[in-house]
Formats: C-alpha cells, sequence, structure tokens
C-alpha cells in the first residue's frame, strides 16, 4: 500500500528520531454534513484531502454546484484540509445522463444513483484519487466494510449494511469491486443519521445544519418525467386495467414504471379515487397497464423468475442458497435463489412478485451482507 509523503519527526528514546507516516486520503466533499464529519472523523489517523466532483447539470434546472462547492470549501478551510476540484462532468453527462436516458427510450428503468456510483464516485473519482497517490478514498455513504483474513494472511472484504437501516445505501454500491474496497472508506457507517448531525455541531462544522439533498443523484431535486421531457418527446397512450378495457390516458409509456402510481389519467371518477399501480407496460403499442391492487399482491400477474446482466460479485454466492433479494431501495426483500446457466445467473423467487422492472438493479443480502447484485433483463 503507498503511504503519503507527509511526515512528521517524533522523539525516540534510542534512535533520536522516528519517521511517523499518515495513510493518504481523498474524501468526496459535496458540500453536505455527510461527507463533512466523514472528513472530520479521518482527519486524526490520515492525511485528509477534500475533493468536490464537479458533474454536469441541466440549463433548465436551477444551478446549485457553485453553491455547494463553496460549502465544501468552508468544510475543507475549518478542517485545515487541502480542497481539491475534480471536473467529472463530461463523464457524468456520458456515462449517467446519456445512458439514462437510452434506457428510458428503449422502456427500461435504469438507476441513475447506480450508475453514478459505479462510474463517477467509484470510477473516475477513485481512478484520479489513486493516480494522484491516495492510499483510499472515502464517502458519505451509509454502509459498512468488513475485513476478514483468509489463507496465507490475505485479506478480503464484506460490505454489508449501515447501522442506520432507514438510511442504508448499501443498495446503491453492488457494483464496487472486491479488489477497490480494500481502498475505500466508509467513516459514518456505524453510525444513525442523528449521531452524524450531532457530531457536526459538536465539532462546530459550518454546514452542520443543511438540509439533506434529495432527487436525482449529483442533479438534484427532479421529478424524473419532467427531466425526461427535456429529452424524449411525450406521446399520448392507452391505460388499460388487467382485462385489457381502456380506461385512461399517459403521456407515454417510456414515463412510466412497474409499481409506479402516478404520472398517467383514469377517466372514471370512481374509479380514479382509488390508487391504481403499473403492473405492466407495452412499449411497441405505447400502453400500460394497472390494477387498484399494489403490484406486491397482484400475484397471479407477477414473475418467479429474471435473468441479470452486468453481475458484480464483491462475494460470490453460492448456487441454490436462498438469500434475500431486493429489486427496489428500500423495498423489504424477498427470498430467493440465484442459478446460474450458460454463463447467465438467474433469480427464483418461490412466489410471483410483480415489483420487477427490466433495467432497474436486483441486489443480493445474505443478510446484513450485500453480495453484489445485477442489471435485471427479462
Amino acid at each position: 500500500m503507498n503511504k503519503s509523503h507527509k511526515t512528521r519527526n517524533l522523539p525516540d528514546g534510542k534512535a533520536g528520531l522516528k519517521l511517523e507516516t499518515k495513510p493518504r486520503v481523498f474524501v468526496g466533499l459535496s458540500g453536505g454534513v455527510d461527507s463533512a464529519v466523514s472528513a472530520a472523523i479521518l482527519k486524526k489517523d490520515y492525511d485528509v484531502t477534500g475533493v468536490f466532483i464537479k458533474v454536469w447539470s441541466p440549463d433548465f434546472l436551477p444551478c446549485t454546484w457553485r453553491e455547494d462547492r463553496l460549502d465544501a470549501m468552508r468544510v475543507a478551510a475549518f478542517l485545515e484540509i487541502p480542497f481539491i476540484t475534480l471536473d467529472l462532468e463530461k463523464e457524468y453527462k456520458k456515462e449517467v445522463v446519456d445512458y439514462m436516458i437510452k434506457e428510458y427510450k428503449a422502456g427500461r428503468t435504469p438507476n441513475p444513483d447506480v450508475l453514478c456510483n459505479k462510474e463517477i464516485k467509484f470510477g473516475a473519482f477513485y481512478e484520479f484519487a489513486r493516480k494522484e497517490g491516495s492510499d483510499f478514498i472515502a464517502t458519505g455513504h451509509y454502509a459498512q466494510k468488513k475485513e476478514y483474513k483468509i489463507k496465507n494472511n490475505e485479506h478480503r472484504y464484506s460490505l454489508c449494511e449501515s447501522k442506520d437501516t432507514a438510511k442504508d445505501q448499501s443498495y446503491f454500491l453492488w457494483n464496487i469491486k472486491q479488489e477497490q474496497l480494500g481502498h475505500v472508506l466508509f467513516p459514518i457507517g456505524n453510525k444513525v443519521k442523528s449521531e452524524v448531525r450531532g457530531l457536526a455541531e459538536k465539532l462546530g462544522l459550518p454546514n452542520a445544519v443543511k438540509k439533506d439533498s434529495q432527487g436525482l443523484c449529483f442533479i438534484g431535486k427532479v421529478d424524473m418525467k419532467d427531466f425526461l421531457k427535456h429529452f424524449i418527446a411525450e406521446k399520448k397512450g392507452s391505460v388499460l386495467d388487467s382485462e385489457g378495457n381502456r380506461i385512461g390516458t399517459h403521456d407515454g409509456a417510456v414515463f412510466l414504471t412497474i409499481g409506479q402510481r402516478h404520472g398517467f389519467t383514469v377517466a372514471n371518477k370512481k374509479t380514479a379515487s382509488v390508487p391504481h399501480y403499473v403492473i405492466s407496460k407495452n412499449i411497441m403499442k405505447n400502453t400500460v397497464t394497472v390494477s387498484a391492487l399494489n403490484p406486491s399482491d397482484v400475484a397471479e400477474l407477477g414473475k418467479t423468475t429474471c435473468k441479470l446482466s452486468q453481475v458484480n460479485w464483491i462475494n460470490k454466492p453460492e448456487i441454490g442458497k436462498r438469500y434475500q433479494i431486493r429489486f427496489r431501495y428500500h423495498q423489504e426483500p424477498l427470498v430467493g435463489t440465484l442459478n446460474l446457466s450458460k454463463k447467465e445467473w438467474h433469480i427464483t423467487l418461490p412466489k410471483p412478485f410483480t415489483g420487477i422492472s427490466i433495467g432497474q438493479s436486483a441486489v443480493i443480502y445474505d443478510n446484513k451482507e450485500m453480495l453484489g447484485g445485477g442489471v435485471i433483463e427479462e
């Protein structure tokens, strides 16, 4: 492992001077509280550099990156650590935004936060930090890394849910590689949000009372349909009931996803007073089928199997073993098994489930440990 060149001379009874080095870590400072507290925690034992990642933002939305960068700079100045702005605008536009739009046009439902972590935070940022001689990168994700020894005194790592189950973000991190985990730190993964806030206030961090950011990864709070309308033309289509009867309209099947209960109109006022959920869609015909029952309760319309692509295993699962599977962030996990056929991974569920959207992520857990996952296919 590379060490930083920052050294201190300490008294040593026999040798006179003792050379001490601190491992170097680049912390992704977003301007928010979680990353600020992460940097503060690490400062004691690491040579910390704060890095603000500048990404692409559309010209039709309020621009907040300058304010966020200023907040990140204030934190770095308060902690007396070096500060870097890393411009990944082109990478973000190409690998996250363009890919996401392409997927929606094809009728799939990608997860932008998964893409952002894969391509930006644990992609371009990770590579930049390592190239610059940093031993680690650190982020403010709510997740925990565990280390254990295997044969020949080698080390392996597992990625687990955070202490704060309400804030846990392990679902979005399934693309991290085993070889990367040895160089990744999650300083607040063993804390709940209230502890992080309390520590920020106790330390006097300049952004201690800043509200959490929400929305589309770095872009901020924005309705997905409103965002996509700038890149994909609206096209009126029919809303069908489970028997194929036309009961309403929508602005484009590509804008809707399985399980969604908004974004379409049901004509009958009495029928419309009851929440309806998208249970299937036909991109070629531009139709969506809805049900007054929550998709998870419409068993006869669900699937018991699905194929995965772009699979990544932090730690490889056992064929046929029962695991917990999430098809959505914060979804109550389902029990299922994994099978490998002709080099393709398949999930098998004991009961049909309708909340499976092509393009979304299926993430596999062994109790609290997140093993990895893949993109849902037919």
